[in-house]
């Protein structure tokens, strides 16, 4: 069992770092399979993928991939974002918020595969 969860946690590591925090649309099922409410595998997806993100961060920026000019442009309204997400985590019921992440999750791959 511990070797399929960093087998698992390798791979949302990868996925993270490649796709830019794509690493949540594969936690979040896992932990919601493992008996987290979906509230609970939402929250710990987050807290699970900061330390992978600020990895994949200081190596972008060591190979210039991009800047913190470019970056920093959407940081302001998306901590104003996070802190929205943050409080209304709790207040949204699990069905409704398990239907938005499935359809967030449909959206995103439909609109990739298009453009």
């Amino acid at each position: 069992m511990k070797l399929l969860k960093n087998g698992i946690g390798t791979i949302i590591g990868l996925i993270n770092s490649l796709l830019g925090a794509g690493g949540g649309l594969i936690t979040v099922p896992y932990l919601s399979k493992q008996g987290l409410s979906q509230q609970k595998a939402q929250a710990t997806s987050v807290f699970i993928i900061l330390p992978l993100t600020a990895v994949s961060t200081v190596l972008y920026l060591h190979k210039n991939i991009f800047t913190l000019k470019e970056a920093f442009i959407f940081l302001p309204f998306g901590i104003i974002g996070a802190i929205l997400g943050g409080i209304f985590l709790k207040k949204i019921p699990a069905v409704i918020l398990k239907i938005i992440f499935s359809a967030f999750m449909v959206y995103a791959g439909v609109r990739m595969l298009i453009k």
